[in-house]
């Protein structure tokens, strides 16, 4: 059941696609993955259909922008090849894209540190390249890190509270640090905006895909570089940072920082806590989480 009560099932799957999409209809269709803001369904063995379960939907943007970007990527990532038109039994968009294949990183970490630093900063060299003025703003994110200051310190009050942080004061400083650094001067680049591990594809202890571009927007990178303390195993920030280009300066380091550990803290609740109580929240969620906070307060110069 999506979070607004329609029972999103395989017979509504292929009563959309016979509306809609006839000519797919009779794939094998079968439960994909349950998400946070959608659920994927397989389409035969290539594409997927994804719905979402919940009233916001972005799946639009990712049928307008990702089909323009995903040539360009040296990764593998959902491709929208059709698009579904809000109807009388599901009244919102939706979209038939490729199917990515890897397991989720909350579920298969990351363990070829060195390739996997290597990959990711691959991509994002590739991805973080200056976007058109018509491309979309961040939704809840990427505006300046003071913005979040009041946030943040309700939810570190929160798992300070409920025991869920080790070391609140070490990752107060973290944030703070952060927080105060210079802003991003330069032009509004193309971000991914959610890289936490239930949106990393692995294969073998290393990326080989990347999901989930409803939160696609421009920006500054700071923001997507807070995935190489998310995603990568311990030790393996420096070289991704190395691999990157062009080499981020401190100011942007620090920024990156400030934004793992707000995403960090909310995988934390969302596992631990179940303060959303949402489908998407995860148990797996919890363990990349903690062990990013544990590297981030390590070291402030990490």
């Amino acid at each position: 059941m999506s979070h607004t009560g329609i029972d999103i099932t395989a017979e509504l799957v292929r009563h959309l696609l016979r509306e809609q999409h006839p000519d797919l209809a009779d794939y094998p269709v079968r439960l994909g993955a349950r998400g946070w803001d959608n659920q994927l369904w397989r389409l035969g063995d290539d594409l997927a259909v994804r719905l979402p379960c919940s009233a916001d939907t972005l799946l639009r943007k990712e049928h307008t922008w990702l089909p323009v970007l995903a040539p360009h990527l040296p990764l593998p990532v959902p491709v929208p090849q059709r698009l579904g038109e809000p109807s009388e039994r599901f009244p919102r968009p939706w979209i038939v894209t490729t199917w990515v294949p890897g397991t989720p990183a909350d579920r298969a970490p990351v363990t070829h540190a060195t390739e996997a630093a290597t990959t990711l900063a691959a991509f994002l060299t590739a991805f973080h390249q200056p976007a058109p003025e018509q491309a979309p703003t961040g939704r809840n994110r990427g505006g300046p890190l003071a913005e979040y200051s009041e946030g943040f310190a309700k939810q570190l009050a929160s798992a300070t509270e409920l025991g869920l942080i080790p070391d609140p004061d070490a990752v107060r400083a973290v944030f703070e640090d952060a927080a105060a650094a210079p802003d991003w001067a330069g032009p509004a680049l193309w971000l991914h905006g959610d890289l936490h591990p239930a949106n990393v594809l692995t294969a073998e202890g290393t990326i080989c895909g990347v999901i989930d571009f409803g939160d696609l927007f421009a920006g500054d990178p700071a923001c997507d570089l807070a995935a190489a303390w998310i995603l990568l195993p311990d030790g393996a920030a420096e070289r991704f940072h190395a691999a990157y280009q062009p080499t981020p300066d401190t100011a942007t380091l620090r920024r990156a920082r400030g934004w793992a550990v707000l995403r960090a803290l909310s995988g934390i609740f969302i596992a631990d806590a179940g303060v959303h109580r949402r489908p998407g929240g995860k148990p797996t969620w919890g363990p990349p989480a903690h062990a990013a906070l544990r590297r981030l307060t390590a070291s402030t110069h990490r």
